[in-house]
């Protein structure tokens, strides 16, 4: 106090209300959650968020990063003819592997639910085996099976009386071959998601359905589909962000060739940046992803949105 007398302490009643309301919060479930997730949006934060926000600020700076230049990379950037090929390859290799790996894996669920559980186990693990092997290793593999001078395919298509083809050498083909080792690496992931979907349908309704004469077409579009479109719409967007940021398949398969035309955002970024040593455009090119996958999310994300409110109606 002003006159020198004591503080006085707060009184026990004043102690014993802050001490419950404490405790009344620690035990909220809401509280408790956050007190749970709080490492991981911490170890989030420190290697995605910061990351993130650095890769911008680099973005906004010239080569030798001593000024600040705004937007300029990123309209240096789509002046360029190899760029704009830069983001046709991208979608293309994007959106055409997604929708191959969801296609085929909806088949493979759809067979493999078919199988008695006995077999179905030794079955699914020898499906998940492209899934499991490093995709680097694997890549590699590929690469020798395309490979222009020792090609396996080559060396068949050859024994038949065919022309080589040079699967790694022209664009088109080159492009083909991503796709596809992307394909065969990430079936597998569709398979399981739909498969554990699958299991989730009442087997009522496919009995409900064969009494009234649906036949196998009938139910799968009228039954499966709708019941598992949420499962198929979040598979979807999943993969489609982690093959927008491939790098290992078309490093090792092609390395942006030939001539820049089968590079990704991935590894243009990574040529740029590292190769060339011009960060701040690499960080531009890296970014580009971003609007791209938000418009992507936003309207996969809205229609699960809108499928769960009519489902709780």
């Amino acid at each position: 106090m002003a006159d020198g007398s004591p503080v006085a302490a707060d009184p026990p009643s004043r102690v014993r209300r802050r001490r419950s309301g404490m405790r009344r919060l620690l035990q909220r479930r809401s509280t408790v959650g956050v007190l749970f997730c709080l490492p991981m949006i911490v170890l989030i934060g420190g290697l995605v968020l910061y990351p993130a926000c650095y890769a911008l600020y680099l973005a906004m700076l010239n080569r030798r990063m001593t000024q600040f230049v705004g937007l300029g990379n990123f309209a240096f950037l789509l002046q360029r003819q190899t760029f704009r090929l830069v983001i046709f390859q991208s979608c293309l290799f994007a959106v055409s592997a997604v929708l191959l790996k969801a296609f085929f894996g909806f088949i493979l669920a759809h067979l493999m639910s078919n199988i008695p559980s006995g077999r179905q186990r030794i079955w699914r693990g020898l499906l998940l085996v492209p899934w499991v092997i490093p995709l680097a290793l694997s890549t590699l593999g590929w690469w020798w099976l395309f490979d222009p001078s020792y090609s396996a395919f080559n060396y068949v298509l050859q024994d038949l009386g065919f022309a080589p083809i040079p699967w790694l050498g022209v664009a088109w083909p080159a492009r083909l071959c991503m796709i596809t080792v992307n394909v065969w690496f990430g079936t597998s992931f569709f398979m399981i998601m739909y498969l554990a979907a699958l299991k989730s349908v009442p087997e009522q309704l496919y009995e409900a359905a064969s009494i009234d004469g649906a036949g196998t077409f009938q139910k799968m579009f009228y039954i499966t589909v709708p019941m598992i479109r949420n499962i198929i719409s979040v598979t979807v967007l999943y993969s489609l962000i982690v093959t927008f940021s491939n790098f290992d398949i078309v490093r090792i398969l092609t390395n942006g060739g030939p001539e820049d035309k089968t590079h990704v955002f991935a590894t243009y970024a990574f040529q740029v940046g590292i190769q060339s040593g011009d960060i701040p455009l690499g960080a531009s090119v890296s970014l580009f992803m971003f609007p791209l996958l938000a418009v992507f999310a936003y309207f996969v994300l809205r229609n699960v949105t809108r499928r769960g409110k009519e489902m709780a109606l």
